[in-house]
């Protein structure tokens, strides 16, 4: 089964804040070359995730991974992403997906920012200043 990876960011109307998230999915891809990555928007900019999943659709991929580029589970991720795959599935029964769960609640990601935000009190302010 064909699989793709799409990363999923809320979308800001400055084309500026996507470049973070053009450089993750740029990171992975030449980590993965055998795998189709995407990235995809919930609103204020293209393409959208209904847009992206359509196209997977469209050129054979049946398993679609979702990662959500989001710090919590918050209102986008518990009610508007399952209401949007739920029409999906509607439209392309033989769709697989899979959602991992949001950046911000994965323990590797939480960690890294840590010690890098620990880093930079040490290093900014040390003991005894």
């Amino acid at each position: 089964m064909k699989t793709a990876l799409v990363l999923f960011a809320h979308g800001a109307r400055d084309p500026e804040w996507s470049a973070p998230f053009r450089r993750i999915k740029q990171n992975v891809a030449a980590r993965c070359p055998g795998t189709t990555v995407a990235l995809a928007y919930l609103e204020a900019m293209p393409p959208s995730l209904k847009e992206i999943l359509e196209r997977l659709a469209a050129d054979g991929h049946g398993r679609i991974v979702i990662a959500p580029l989001f710090m919590a589970q918050g209102g986008h991720l518990k009610h508007d992403l399952p209401r949007l795959l739920e029409e999906l599935r509607r439209v392309h029964p033989a769709l697989v997906f899979d959602v991992l769960p949001p950046v911000g609640e994965v323990d590797r990601v939480v960690n890294a920012m840590s010690d890098w935000l620990a880093s930079v009190v040490e290093a900014e302010f040390p003991r005894g200043s």
